[in-house]
């Protein structure tokens, strides 16, 4: 497949419950990080962890991958061609270090052909399933969901990993990248570029929440930040 540029549209509008959420967190800020904020810095900004409740394009996810039994050997991927080049790149780094192991599943995974998903399922706003973006290809978030699940598959954790809903403050639009946690850093896998940096390279993304399996966690900018300021293209 043909690596191309890919600039993501995603739709925030079923986040609505979330902005509300974000002003809140905004206005109680001191008591929240009482409460017990994370000292994260991603981004450069303080988080809060909360329940994906509100988040139903992403336990949608989570609720139809119950069960799954991975790229090769679920029932969903029969006939996905991509299927045996995934067990071949699998069988070739198992035993990788997990840096390598990070770096070729986002390269792999950059290979599908970026499409939006109006042409793909009709709607502004969906999120697949790993079967479905092998099948269809997809947008930023479907790349990150891919990749996180392909990463478990490979010995990482839930925990170890976040899908990172954000602002490209260059582009002036909506994107998605996975974050993995590791060796002290976090790491940044976009299906903008094939590199794997660290999140402090990254001045331009201003992350408004990240989710794991079992929470998410809305993100602010610390006391007194400029951060958030809108720019120009």
């Amino acid at each position: 497949m043909v690596h191309t540029a890919r600039i993501c549209r995603t739709s925030w509008g079923w986040c609505v419950a979330l902005l509300v959420l974000s002003l809140t967190v905004r206005a109680g800020a001191c008591l929240a990080a009482e409460g017990g904020a994370s000292a994260s810095r991603l981004f450069g900004t303080v988080e809060f962890k909360g329940p994906i409740t509100q988040l139903p394009k992403w336990t949608g996810v989570l609720d139809k991958m119950k069960g799954w039994k991975g790229f090769f050997e679920d029932p969903s991927m029969a006939g996905v061609p991509a299927r045996q080049s995934w067990q071949t790149l699998k069988s070739e780094i198992a035993s990788a270090a997990p840096m390598d192991r990070v770096k070729a599943v986002n390269k792999y995974f950059n290979q599908w052909p970026y499409r939006l998903d109006q042409a793909n399922y009709g709607q502004s706003d969906y999120w697949a399933t790993p079967p479905e973006f092998m099948k269809k290809s997809g947008d930023c978030e479907d790349y990150s969901i891919a990749k996180f699940y392909a990463l478990k598959e490979l010995g990482f954790t839930g925990d170890d990993m976040r899908i990172v809903a954000l602002r490209d403050t260059i582009r002036n639009i909506g994107h998605a990248v996975l974050v993995v946690y590791l060796d002290g850093d976090a790491y940044v896998l976009d299906n903008q570029t094939v590199m794997v940096l660290s999140h402090e390279k990254y001045k331009h993304y201003l992350p408004q929440y990240s989710v794991n399996e079992q929470f998410r966690w809305m993100h602010v900018p610390p006391t007194g930040s400029t951060t958030y300021t809108k720019q120009k293209k």
